[in-house]
């Protein structure tokens, strides 16, 4: 009996796959920004905007501890492929707290407000569970790298090469 419950427990472990999206859904898409001029913006009509060029996606927030910790790295990725659009999404809770945070560690790229944070349609999609976040869409609008919790990981190098 012990022997069939550890083979449950055992193939109940290798079923489970973490999702792999290539692709935003609809819904994730319609999901409303808010641009640093306080205007609101659709996530797809900022993709498209950037369609044609890699674009890194960082969700962050400028209260999170590890988002704050990995500034430098990618900083440092920034300079190593200055033809990659870095995409800031912040779950700040206002403009101002993102504007401050911008300011203070003095993070340079496109920055959008996620007014829905974590519980609207992109970050469900997202499955945010704690940020950072990043992800890597390619020249055509694809996900190539989804839900990387590192800047580090491997799939994002070699997404940028």
């Amino acid at each position: 009996m012990k022997l069939l419950s550890l083979l449950f427990i055992l193939m109940v472990f290798l079923s489970c796959k973490p999702r792999i999206e290539t692709s935003f859904s609809e819904k994730a898409l319609q999901d409303q920004l808010v641009t640093l001029s306080n205007d609101m913006i659709t996530f797809k009509n900022v993709l498209n905007h950037y369609k044609g060029k890699k674009i890194l996606i960082d969700v962050w927030a400028s209260w999170c501890s590890d988002c704050i910790k990995s500034i430098p790295k990618v900083s440092q990725l920034q300079k190593n492929h200055p033809d990659v659009v870095f995409l800031f999404l912040s779950i700040n809770d206002s403009l101002t707290d993102l504007q401050n945070g911008i300011s203070k560690y003095g993070i340079k790229g496109e920055h959008y407000l996620l007014p829905s944070s974590w519980d609207g349609d992109l970050g469900e999609f997202l499955d945010l569970s704690w940020i950072p976040r990043y992800l890597v869409i390619d020249e055509i609008g694809g996900i190539e790298v989804f839900n990387a919790t590192r800047i580090n990981d491997s799939r994002i190098l070699n997404a940028l090469k």
